[in-house]
This record gives structure tokens, sequence and C-alpha cells, in this order.
């Protein structure tokens, strides 16, 4: 896969990631939630965040 380096993409690309994130975690219900759905979402952010440190360096 190419590198994503015009910001506008770069940008497309967080947004499309959080709004999946923020479908996941809507879809969560708190009675029914287990370690590793947590564990899930956390893994969500952390790429979230590790993609931005990319594009941050492009």
């Amino acid at each position: 896969m190419k590198p994503i380096t015009d910001k506008e993409s770069q940008i497309n690309y967080l947004k499309q990631r959080l709004n999946m994130f923020m479908e996941v975690l809507d879809a969560i219900e708190p009675a029914e939630t287990e370690i590793e759905d947590i564990d899930r979402l956390l893994e969500m952010i952390d790429d979230i965040e590790e993609k931005c440190e990319q594009f941050k360096g492009r």
C-alpha cells in the first residue's frame, strides 16, 4: 500500500478511523462488556495515535 502523503487524504483517513471507533464504542453494551472489548478499543486508539505520528513525519 502506498503511503498517504497529502494532508487532505491524511485527514480523511483519520476521520474514517475515528468514525469507526465511535461506531464500535456506541455498539458496546456496558453490562455485557468484556475486557477483550476494552482491549480492542485501546488497540484502535493506539493505531490512530500511531498513524498520527506517521503523518506528522511526512
